[in-house]
């Protein structure tokens, strides 16, 4: 069972002072039989009061303010974490024609198999009926759904920001691991299968795999009989001991590792530092600049809503 050493330092830094600032943080590891905490520590400019509490989907987050004026905002999270394998279980047969009786006593489950309409709506049903079979297990439509994204779409930095909609990465056919995951998911939803976004870290130690070092995004799809299944578009893996889990949610925004507000006719940075540390020794580095898109408004205080950590 590996153990990962994770510090993941958010920085917003602001061209004058802004006061206000009013914030919610997801970098605490989802309670997971698979995950044990061995220490977190979150150091925060200003040392706020942080306020605990779990949100609709079960992640734990905190709350905190800032209200006096300043022009930097650093969240410094270090966090050491033991990770042990995915227990196997044995996987039920075929899809039936609906998967909705499984699950629509469960608002959440259905909220999660219902899918978003979008402009490229057949390109979508296009790839969802080419997936689809009804002598399929179930498990094996979302593998094949993970194969099909890591082989059509490219992975690329920088084409796409945490705003790109999904019918943006369809017209690419490119993007970073958010973008992936939000594609699967949108496509298993068509296939009435229930699917959630997962945030997290990846560490598998330089072997190659996309977006180590910095924060990751994958997909969890719900099997009846079974669970969540986890599968990492971007990689075209299963979930294993390697990847942290943070949050669960609809789609990204559920699981933004920072996100908040302030006040002030500011311009504001940001810049995402993840590092990873292994047993041996090897540490890995990233080091990302987010672009902030800025709300303009009349008003002389103007007030921002910013989403941290584009996942990579």
């Amino acid at each position: 069972m590996p153990v990962f050493s994770i510090q993941h330092i958010t920085k917003y830094q602001y061209d004058r002072p802004v006061k206000e600032s009013v914030n919610e943080i997801k970098i605490y590891p989802y309670a997971d039989a698979q995950q044990e905490i061995l220490s977190h520590e979150i150091k925060i400019t200003g040392n706020p009061e942080v306020y605990i509490s779990l949100d609709y989907w079960n992640n734990k987050k905190g709350s905190f303010n800032l209200l006096a004026p300043h022009q930097e905002l650093v969240i410094d999270s270090r966090l050491k974490i033991r990770t042990a394998d995915w227990v196997t279980k044995a996987l039920p047969g075929s899809l039936p024609d609906s998967l909705l009786p499984a699950v629509e006593q469960d608002i959440q489950l259905l909220s999660l198999s219902t899918a978003t309409p979008i402009e490229r709506e057949v390109e979508i049903q296009r790839y969802a009926k080419a997936l689809f079979h009804p002598d399929k297990q179930v498990a094996i439509i979302i593998k094949d759904c993970c194969e099909f994204i890591y082989q059509q779409f490219t992975y690329i930095k920088g084409i796409t920001t945490i705003e790109s909609s999904v019918d943006e990465i369809l017209e690419k056919k490119a993007g970073v691991c958010q973008d992936f995951a939000h594609v699967m998911l949108e496509i298993l939803r068509r296939m009435e299968i229930p699917a959630r976004y997962v945030s997290g870290y990846i560490c598998p130690n330089k072997n190659g795999m996309r977006g180590e070092g910095a924060t990751h995004a994958w997909v969890e799809a719900y099997v009846p009989g079974y669970g969540w299944l986890g599968v990492d578009p971007t990689n075209n893996v299963g979930v294993t001991q390697h990847h942290v889990k943070l949050a669960v949610g609809h789609d990204f925004t559920d699981c933004s590792p920072v996100k908040g507000t302030f006040k002030g006719p500011a311009q504001q940075s940001l810049s995402v530092y993840v590092s990873v540390g292994y047993e041996d020794g090897a540490i890995f580095e990233e080091l990302n600049d987010v672009h902030m898109e800025r709300q303009n408004t009349p008003a002389a205080a103007i007030l921002i809503d910013t989403f941290a950590g584009q996942q990579q």
